[in-house]
């Protein structure tokens, strides 16, 4: 093992970022503009390894509404000038044109191809109390060769997301029985259609769709839409409830017209026959039929063979790594105590979230913080323009300028876009929504029934 030493003085060890996603390297540029010195660690081999996994998507927010404030000031001096701010861009527009070069011009100060496997105090469990504060902290890594190292840090920002740990088919939370034998035939991500090689895999098949959130949605729009070219194309909506006003959102009602649009067009495809629902279906089992899947309820049902199942039931933090530090979550969100109270998702969708910052996200482990989609742990949507809030107030407090860390500097749009983000197929169609940003799953929408659109997020 070698060891990355660090000087024992406090304030000249780095802030360690876990995550070169859209907050984490906010972050990072945060500290810079407050004189502090970040290390940001990727696992993968380039900036925001997530959102590349959805390049082709569209975000239902414009420019104007993904970039940081200081992220842009750092950018600025290398004569980056922000696009249009009232179009919208996809993941990939998001990766190229600000999110890698944002991670460019903080150089060396972004490692890739890093996991971190663990964090703790120096030479301190979380059992033990005696000199525990004064103890900078260690952070364990693992590189992509095999190697380990330990990084010494004086704080910890984890913006690590929540995409790598999608929730399960089974209903309790934990996968099914035989879920795993059968994961040749599960997906836990919207599939994109427009790939020649995925579109083959679900046309003119039978496909489960477990879940029932604006991901859920996508995947039934763009099911209708392959039915509707390609025969024996059927989707089974396996709903874990029964069937409500709520089902499908607010529709045309809804404040914002294209989140209501991919309720409308999920209901559209079970009217249309494309889809059809199967309602208080709590998935205990998965069963092989040659190599088909038969789902099986708690209370013994069973359903008709499916070919393959889209399981879209959102997703969680991983806590793992963090076992040696005290931390305060939720015992439901799993998200910082004082923060989960305003994220309910029982209560609030992400545009009645007030902004908040360093005070909501502080653990009983003084100099740790969970940012960004981790830090909502397992509720569902979250604001891009939210986590930039966030870290710029967990570097303030890092650097000791606590008036500026309890200032609100962010105003929310009050009708924040849920459930994730779309597609449009005319970026200028999308600009008679409203503003948003949502980190959450992926999800797809067009307005109106007609032409399929490619599934999108954050």
């Amino acid at each position: 093992m070698s060891n990355t030493s660090v000087s024992t003085t406090d304030h000249q060890q780095p802030v360690v970022v876990i995550g070169a996603g859209p907050v984490g390297l906010a972050a990072a540029a945060h500290l810079v503009e407050r004189g502090a010195e970040p290390l940001v660690l990727e696992a993968g081999q380039s900036a925001a390894t997530a959102v590349r996994e959805w390049a082709h998507v569209r975000l239902f927010s414009p420019w104007a509404e993904v970039t940081d404030p200081a992220a842009e000031k750092l950018l600025a001096s290398t004569g980056w000038v922000r696009p249009d701010e009232t179009t919208y861009p996809t993941g990939g527009d998001w990766v190229e044109r600000y999110l890698q070069p944002l991670a460019d011009v903080l150089g060396d100060q972004v490692r890739y191809g890093v996991t971190v496997t663990g964090v703790a105090r120096a030479g301190r469990d979380r059992i033990v109390d005696s000199g525990r504060e004064e103890q900078p902290f260690t952070v364990h890594i693992e590189t992509a060769d095999g190697g380990e190292e330990r990084i010494t840090a004086r704080a910890v920002i984890d913006a690590s997301g929540t995409w790598s740990v999608p929730g399960p088919m089974g209903a309790n939370g934990i996968p099914a029985l035989g879920e795993k034998s059968a994961s040749d035939r599960i997906t836990y991500r919207v599939p994109d259609l427009k790939d020649p090689a995925v579109r083959a895999r679900y046309a003119g098949k039978r496909t489960a769709v477990v879940g029932s959130g604006a991901s859920a949605f996508t995947a039934l729009a763009l099911l209708a839409d392959l039915a509707g070219e390609e025969a024996d194309t059927h989707a089974v909506w396996i709903l874990r409830r029964g069937i409500g006003d709520a089902t499908y959102g607010g529709g045309e009602a809804d404040q914002l017209p294209a989140r209501g649009a991919l309720g409308l067009r999920a209901k559209a495809a079970v009217e249309q026959g494309h889809a059809s629902a199967v309602t208080g279906f709590r998935t205990e089992a998965v069963e092989r039929d040659g190599d088909r899947l038969v789902l099986v309820a708690e209370d013994g049902r069973r359903l008709d063979a499916v070919d393959e199942a889209v399981v879209l039931t959102g997703f969680r933090p991983d806590l793992s790594f963090l076992s040696e530090l005290r931390l305060g979550l939720d015992e439901r969100l799993q998200a910082p105590t004082a923060l989960a109270p305003l994220i309910d998702p029982n209560v609030h969708s992400c545009g009645t979230v007030y902004p908040h910052g360093v005070k909501e996200l502080s653990h009983p482990e003084q100099g740790v913080y969970l940012a960004g989609m981790k830090s909502y742990g397992r509720a569902p949507t979250f604001l891009a323009m939210t986590g930039y809030e966030q870290v710029r107030s967990i570097t303030a407090a890092l650097a000791g300028d606590h008036e500026a860390a309890e200032r609100v500097e962010l105003t929310l749009p009050e009708t924040g876009v849920c459930g994730g983000a779309g597609l449009f197929d005319e970026p200028d169609a999308a600009r008679s929504g409203e503003g948003g940003g949502c980190c959450a799953a992926p999800a797809t929408l067009q307005i109106g029934i007609g032409a399929p659109a490619a599934s999108g997020g954050c």
